[in-house]
């Protein structure tokens, strides 16, 4: 059997001990950034990292598939405070609005936004997970979405931040599952 390579991986969920057993779409980053083989490569962007594991284990496999240019595209996004911290708000800004548009679905996807929102935090790593959370059923919709966001989010290094297209948008005061005034 000829040896895995970055070239004939096949992207799967979850966290792999060695390409051999599969990769997830950050071990495969790890693998083109010359690093040690991990999920947390260095040379990629914490915040992007974090939403792209998630979203690697989120998707079905021909979803998934759509994740191998981010591989490659995710190396070297590691950035300044100032760039990571900007890469977490859009994060939750877009998590919010999917947890949004959700809760207006079901009183139990309100449920659900509560519960969120208690976790929601600017960290990079939980910022990620938000987002990811927020999604609920993937669809050919939100899936498209997610790709966008990640080709925003990679933008932002590449871009130096552009000035207030990245501020977070202020929530609403009070309960964050209360029902949204048009």
């Amino acid at each position: 059997m000829p040896p895995v390579s970055h070239q004939t991986i096949k992207l799967t969920r979850g966290r792999h001990s060695s390409p051999e057993h599969g990769a997830c779409v950050m071990e495969l980053a790890s693998m083109l950034a010359g690093e040690a083989f991990s999920d947390h490569p260095r040379s990629v962007s914490r915040p992007i990292a974090s939403f792209l594991r998630g979203y690697n284990d989120l998707v079905d496999d021909r979803r998934r598939a759509d994740l191998y240019r981010y591989a490659a595209q995710a190396v070297g996004t590691a950035a300044s405070a100032e760039v990571e911290e900007a890469r977490a708000a859009r994060l939750l800004a877009w998590g919010d609005e999917c947890w949004r548009e959700r809760s207006e679905r079901s009183m139990l996807e309100r449920v659900r936004l509560r519960r969120a929102f208690r976790e929601r935090s600017s960290d990079p790593e939980p910022a990620g997970t938000y987002a990811v959370h927020a999604i609920g059923r993937v669809t050919d919709e939100s899936h498209a979405a997610a790709l966008r966001l990640i080709d925003e989010l990679i933008a932002v290094g590449a871009a130096d931040v552009l000035a207030g297209s990245l501020e977070s948008p202020a929530l609403p005061e009070g309960d964050p599952a209360a029902p949204l005034s048009s």
